[in-house]
């Protein structure tokens, strides 16, 4: 059944290597946020062996938080952005609970999930019904989606900074648009699928910079220049690779975000003032 479900994710479990986890789980990452446990916040269902139940979870990545802010501190993080993100998307945190979670073990991972919960629900494992659980899962990633779409753990004020904006909804759809350009998948596909160089201005890497490198390390950028397909709530988020992009030079992909419509390249290409040195037939040196 989940893989006729409306979400674009990755599922990864752990029971551990060579002998039992502690705390065998399974995740759902969304590869825009992460696709590791160690990092970025994901859905994931926790096993307590020792009370036998069985916890759906909002929750996030340890790792990345402790090698900053070491242990301790680093709890303490992780408790304020699990309520950031309950905060974030309050109306879809109805039926599940922000209360601790208990995992039966005080070892360093059961610890960092306990802190690093946010919401979701504890089942009794002989009373838990599989249609039960697969409706709760769904309602928990439907409010991951929107939570990706809101931000995530970034503050308002952050987001508003990148975004040049103060509009709550062009802030958010400038902050997922991003998320999408920068994803290293979405970012390595485009360029092995389409020329390199700026579908713009023309700057061409090779010619111009004598780059010779891999494609993904390119000094171009993608953009995600169609609108955000389902960014509505409620709805799924697609894109299609190459179709709803374009490569542009660092400058050019600056410009097209300042314009009303970031998905009109005629309207960027008329406003260019230069034009690439070849172009005009001037020697190059």
């Amino acid at each position: 059944m989940i893989s006729f479900w409306p979400f674009e994710l990755k599922v990864k479990a752990s029971v551990g290597q060579g002998v039992w986890a502690a705390v065998p789980w399974l995740a759902f990452f969304d590869p825009l946020i992460t696709e590791t446990a160690t990092k970025g916040f994901y859905v994931v269902i926790l096993i307590n062996p020792q009370d036998e139940t069985i916890i759906l979870s909002m929750n996030q990545g340890t790792t990345e938080i402790y090698n900053e802010f070491k242990t301790k501190r680093g709890k303490s993080v992780l408790r304020r952005r699990a309520k950031d993100m309950s905060d974030r998307i309050p109306e879809y945190i109805q039926g599940f609970s922000e209360d601790t979670i208990s995992l039966g073990s005080d070892a360093a991972l059961p610890e960092g999930y306990v802190a690093g919960h946010s919401f979701g629900k504890t089942y009794k494992a002989e009373e838990l019904t599989e249609e039960q659980l697969s409706n709760d899962i769904y309602k928990m990633l439907e409010a991951y989606e929107v939570l990706v779409n809101r931000g995530g753990t970034t503050p308002s004020d952050v987001m508003h900074e990148q975004a040049e904006s103060m509009d709550v909804e062009e802030t958010r759809k400038y902050i997922i648009s991003r998320r999408i350009e920068r994803s290293p998948s979405v970012r390595k596909k485009v360029l092995q699928s389409k020329s390199l160089k700026c579908e713009s201005c023309g700057l061409d890497p090779e010619l111009d910079y004598g780059y010779r490198g891999k494609p993904e390390h390119t000094p171009l950028d993608v953009h995600h220049a169609v609108p955000l397909r389902g960014l509505s709530e409620g709805e799924t988020r697609r894109y299609r690779i190459p179709d709803d992009f374009l490569i542009l030079c660092p400058s050019c992909h600056r410009v097209i975000h300042k314009q009303d419509d970031p998905s009109d390249l005629g309207k960027l290409k008329s406003s260019l003032r230069f034009k690439i040195a070849r172009e005009v037939g001037i020697d190059q040196y």
